[in-house]
């Protein structure tokens, strides 16, 4: 999309926002990964169909924009602004063209990843009843967790595991046994922006506080990188252990995802 917007904009320039197909808005949906330069959670819901709907933003006839709206799943019957973009050049605008998307949307729920800036401030501004749903780790160290005995064994074959990260869905399991039992397991998920892939696990409750979850946490991030992915993760908020874990393994906090409703206008 050739944007060729006039940087000197007369600030009564008509706005606009229309509903498009997604492919409309694939250029700066494309500008606004880059920009972000980080997983992004909710990617992956644009390519499940009938779960989004999204809005180009115009300024005096050119787009400077979108917003997106999930509309189905977790979201059904409660539409929810996850994604709004304004070309940097253009955002000394960007009140007056979130309130024509919110108009046009009719969205009623914030859902925002803390990492993208500009929607987070518009999520302070517009929004209330604020809280975090989770926070998002990325991987900063390197670790040396040793293993104690404890072995790594993959459940998923390797052409599977390739496959699901071209489709850009599923991922791969592994477990870890310790003294011949399943101790833990998790995997990495490959249903968010290339090239980030999401590790989880579980420990098996006889076998937590022994440092199992973040050795584990450790091996399938190097895992992931095995397969040209970037680890990333998320826990609650609550969830001490989790983070705890998380960060031994050498992850570190850098985003929360944030819920709150529309405040009346």
């Amino acid at each position: 999309m050739g944007h060729g917007i006039p940087l000197n904009q007369d600030p009564i320039m008509e706005i606009q926002a229309t509903e498009v197909t997604a492919d409309i808005i694939l250029s700066l949906r494309t500008r606004y990964r880059d920009e972000a330069n980080c997983q992004i959670v909710h990617d992956s819901i644009h390519r499940r169909d009938g779960w989004t709907v999204s809005y180009l933003l115009e300024l005096g006839g050119f787009p400077v924009g979108f917003g997106s709206v999930a509309i189905a799943g977790p979201w059904k019957e409660r539409p929810t602004v996850f994604e709004f973009y304004i070309l940097p050049e253009l955002r000394s605008r960007a009140f007056a063209l979130f309130e024509a998307f919110l108009t046009a949307s009719g969205a009623r729920f914030f859902e925002v990843q803390t990492s993208d800036v500009l929607l987070t401030a518009m999520l302070h501004t517009y929004g209330r009843e604020i809280a975090s749903e989770k926070i998002v780790f990325n991987d900063q160290l390197t670790t040396f967790l040793p293993a104690n005995g404890a072995s790594l064994r993959r459940v998923t074959a390797w052409e599977e595991i390739h496959l699901c990260q071209e489709l850009q869905q599923g991922g791969g399991e592994w477990v870890l046994e310790f003294e011949g039992q399943e101790a833990a397991k998790g995997g990495v998920l490959f249903h968010y922006n290339r090239p980030y892939g999401d590790i989880y696990m579980e420990v098996a409750e006889s076998f937590r506080r022994r440092g199992l979850g973040s050795y584990l946490v450790q091996e399938l991030k190097r895992e992931s990188y095995q397969l040209g992915a970037i680890p990333c993760a998320r826990c609650d908020p609550t969830n001490i252990a989790s983070r705890q874990t998380l960060q031994r393994a050498g992850f570190v906090p850098f985003a929360h995802i944030l819920n709150g409703i529309v405040a009346a206008g």
